[in-house]
């Protein structure tokens, strides 16, 4: 299984754009963060390592 992360830091910035070209790489489990690059702590990210992990 294909997973993606994708991440936005303004409202100017479109998710939708990045989830849409990660689907055209059969990415079937999409995990997404909308904050500044600058924080250490990345809820989305996070659980995409963790789900990677587990199988």
């Amino acid at each position: 299984m294909n997973i993606g992360y994708a991440r936005v830091s303004t409202g100017l910035q479109n998710l939708h754009l990045q989830k849409d070209s990660l689907k055209k790489y059969d990415c079937e489990k999409i995990f997404t963060d909308h904050m500044s690059g600058s924080k250490k702590e990345r809820p989305g990210l996070k659980s995409a390592i963790e789900f990677s992990r587990s199988g």
